[in-house]
């Protein structure tokens, strides 16, 4: 191959993630290294790679591939044209069958050489550049990742999975900022039609209502629940039979009836932030390392502190809102580590910032606990992160049953 390639790592092992990394570079190509999956699927959700090299466990002492296997199942459901290769090691036949009927592209052992590598990677990046150029060079589906690893966001992406690639009409409902568009949009990208744009409307904006005389393709509908019932029923006679509809509301139960069986065939229903903390970490991992980028400020991280302050905080604006506080952050950083003290939630609305949803007891415990997993559980590591001695947070860990 002639042109530089753009390959992804996923790899926990520093050691051997920077001796690649150094392997590649020296070969004229560009790779860059995500320590796990949550990581991997941040980046993916950013760029596109020309191939995915991905090892298959993360957990010390674990050899049963499942994380691996885990990750190129949601890796294909993403992108059905993702290019993988994993690596295991000599004794990993059945994982690397595995993986290979999961949608990986070809498999390496361990101990790997060199050439063995590049002439794999090189097999497999020839594939996805027939016909056309590289894959960095098509745009990214901006709507084709949906992060976060709680039950109720996996349920979200099993139901964009299942109804995706139907002519099923599919309404979103959950607060506003919660990501509605983005899994409107992930639905598209699942479906038959996904290279023609889905052409989006502002229901309240009476100009717009005139792109409904098309007789296929997919509509985005915004606010269709905010539609007086007269409206209501113009909208259900106005869209045809073969025009797959994506709504946008509130709740499906403020929609007529007729609206509502022409709409919501299947409903996809957002939690809210509130409901899955865990889920707020990952996205503000995402949103700063996305605005380290944008601002040329290089790798931005949170502080165990910031990471807990997120946990416990109400963000009035939900996803978007934790969004605008995390660039915000970023953007205002010096050395690219963003504290708790720079985060604060943004809201359109007068009045002061809502206070931590946890007390602070409560919070003290999530701090200790996120400064714990920052640091792989080295009490040294994190007792230093957290600006207090080891034989104090040997005593905190004491006082909260750590």
């Amino acid at each position: 191959m002639s042109s530089a390639w753009n390959v992804l790592l996923v790899e926990d092992d520093s050691t051997v993630a920077r001796a690649t990394e150094i392997l590649f570079r020296l070969a004229g190509h560009r790779l860059t290294i995500a320590a796990d999956p949550t990581a991997a699927y941040s980046l993916l959700a950013r760029h596109r790679y020309d191939v995915i090299l991905l090892d298959m466990n993360f957990v010390p002492g674990m050899s049963s591939g499942e994380e691996g296997l885990a990750c190129i199942a949601r890796i294909m459901a993403d992108d059905a044209d993702a290019r993988v290769i994993v690596i295991t090691a000599h004794s990993g036949i059945r994982i690397a069958v595995a993986a290979m009927q999961a949608g990986a592209r070809d498999f390496l052992m361990k101990p790997w050489r060199k050439d063995d590598l590049f002439a794999k990677c090189a097999a497999v990046i020839a594939q996805t550049s027939e016909g056309g150029g590289s894959r960095r060079d098509a745009p990214r589906p901006t709507a084709s990742t949906i992060l976060g690893d709680s039950a109720g966001i996996e349920q979200v992406r099993a139901l964009v999975r299942r109804v995706g690639p139907t002519a099923a009409s599919v309404c979103v409902t959950g607060p506003s900022g919660s990501g509605r568009t983005l899994v409107a949009n992930a639905i598209h990208a699942a479906s038959a039609d996904a290279a023609v744009k889905a052409v989006r409307i502002d229901l309240r904006d009476s100009e717009q209502w005139q792109a409904l005389n098309a007789e296929s393709g997919t509509v985005i509908l915004r606010y269709p629940d905010q539609l007086a019932p007269v409206a209501q029923a113009r909208l259900a006679d106005r869209l045809l039979p073969g025009l797959r509809c994506i709504g946008i509301a509130d709740d499906v139960a403020t929609l007529s009836p007729a609206l509502r069986r022409r709409l919501a065939t299947v409903e996809i229903a957002i939690p809210p932030l509130a409901q899955r903390r865990g889920d707020a970490v990952i996205l503000a991992r995402h949103f700063a390392l996305a605005a380290g980028e944008a601002y040329g400020r290089g790798p931005v991280r949170l502080s165990p502190a910031a990471e807990a302050m997120v946990i416990v905080s109400d963000w009035p604006d939900e996803v978007r809102g934790l969004a605008a506080a995390i660039e915000r952050a970023a953007l205002l950083s010096n050395d690219g580590m963003i504290d708790a003290a720079a985060i604060r939630p943004i809201s359109s609305n007068t009045g002061p910032a809502p206070t931590p949803a946890l007390s602070l007891n409560d919070a003290e415990r999530l701090m200790i606990e996120a400064a714990l997993k920052e640091h792989r559980y080295n009490v040294s590591r994190a007792a230093s992160a957290l600006g207090i001695s080891r034989g104090t947070l040997y005593r905190r860990m004491a006082q909260h049953g750590l």
